[in-house]
């Protein structure tokens, strides 16, 4: 019997969880566990980590998992690495579902960084406004770098924030280009931080960054192991037919 377990916390995650759902076909959706409230999904749903790639395999075989879409964050690549290990030694074959990268386009100045160390030292210098559109784990690496003005978008409201000197934003996505531009403006940015993360409901600022002539440092992808990376829900389901899953029972 089919059992598909779906590493999510994505918009595409959503939309596989969604299909799957319609189609009949019984699999888990799991939560990191990074956002107090999230979204409600329309199968069984779990909340948290594994503890590591050999919890995760003991996980796949103590629930009969048969499938693994991993469809997390592009930049949650510890996550990823235990997936592919996890898969591998629990015999369960594994997809990705994962968003194309951004591309500059004409009109575009980015500065690519490896990182988000690579990130921090490159704002060393004098003081700016920056938003820092790099959500809340990796605010405290920032605080290297107190000089600067930031503007910060996250999900939730924040308990503590390690910067001395910030503007916190409430908000979930999608964005649009107009809104993020109106932002920047009545923030007075003068560079965006942004993680390569992809897709289209977090774009807006790169293009309103483009609009409004504000330089973009972007962090590259982290490097996963090679695994088989589909880009829609349609391809994940053609996937799951040609490993022998029924779909629409």
């Amino acid at each position: 019997m089919t059992h598909l377990l779906i590493l999510g916390g994505t918009t595409e995650a959503n939309a596989l969880a969604k299909t799957v759902a319609e189609q009949g076909i019984s699999a888990t959706y799991s939560y990191a566990g990074r956002v107090d409230k999230p979204r409600p999904q329309p199968l069984p749903v779990r909340v948290g980590g594994f503890g590591g790639a050999e919890a995760l395999a003991r996980f796949l075989r103590d629930h009969a998992v048969t499938h693994v879409v991993d469809a997390t964050h592009p930049f949650a690549a510890q996550m990823s690495r235990n997936a592919v290990a996890a898969s591998r030694e629990a015999g369960v074959p594994l997809a990705a579902l994962t968003r194309p990268q951004w591309e500059a386009q004409q009109g575009d100045h980015w500065q690519h960084v490896a990182d988000v160390e690579g990130a921090v030292a490159a704002l060393s210098g004098p003081a700016q406004r920056v938003f820092l559109a790099v959500g809340r784990m990796h605010l405290e690496d920032f605080a290297a770098q107190p000089q600067h003005h930031y503007l910060l978008r996250l999900v939730d409201e924040p308990d503590a924030l390690p910067l001395p000197n910030c503007d916190v934003v409430v908000a979930r996505g999608p964005f649009t280009e107009a809104d993020d531009r109106a932002l920047m403006q009545r923030h007075g940015t003068e560079l965006v931080v942004s993680k390569n993360a992809g897709g289209t409901g977090a774009r807006a600022k790169l293009d309103a960054a483009r609009a409004l002539g504000v330089p973009v440092l972007m962090i590259d992808r982290p490097a996963l192991p090679q695994r088989t990376e589909l880009s829609n829900v349609a391809q994940v389901l053609d996937w799951l037919a040609h490993s022998g899953v029924n779909l629409g029972v």
